[in-house]
């Protein structure tokens, strides 16, 4: 039996992210593509409705600082809730805070280009936990002591 394209697997926050991730920015809904036909006409803005979920999208850019490539280290996590998620946690830096996702699903994909393509992961969660949830997590205990922070910079 086969697993189907588009299958979401489960994943502890703590195997995906031991170091933990750092929020760069807001949360924002994840809105479908407007033409400017559809601009010109006035027609509202949609929010993007997740397939699988029924659950509106919301958009937000991370950062891990356990990864050693800085080009992938930044990437884009889909949140699905009814209302916009926030964050439980203070700023670290300006614009930046540590958060632990709690609903975290993993998706395979392909990303790159040509002949430099590699394995990546599309990443949903269901929101934020607060902050110092987990049991001792690694990554409640550096976003104590602000090490995530401080890689991320």
């Amino acid at each position: 039996m086969a697993i189907m394209k588009g299958h979401r697997f489960p994943i502890e926050f703590d195997n995906a992210f031991p170091q933990g991730l750092v929020l760069v920015g807001e949360v924002a809904p994840d809105n479908e593509y407007q033409s400017r036909e559809d601009r010109a006409a006035g027609r509202p803005v949609r929010q993007r409705v997740d397939e699988v979920t029924g659950k509106r999208q919301w958009k937000a850019t991370v950062t891990d600082p356990d990864e050693t490539k800085a080009k992938r280290a930044s990437f884009e996590i889909t949140l699905l809730a009814d209302v916009q998620p926030v964050p439980a946690t203070s700023e670290a830096l300006p614009g930046m805070r540590p958060v632990e996702l709690e609903g975290l699903t993993a998706e395979p994909k392909v990303a790159g280009q040509g002949e430099f393509k590699y394995q990546s992961y599309v990443f949903r969660a269901s929101g934020f936990k607060a902050a110092g949830s987990g049991s001792g997590s690694k990554s409640a205990r550096s976003a104590t002591s602000g090490d995530a922070a401080a890689k991320a910079a």
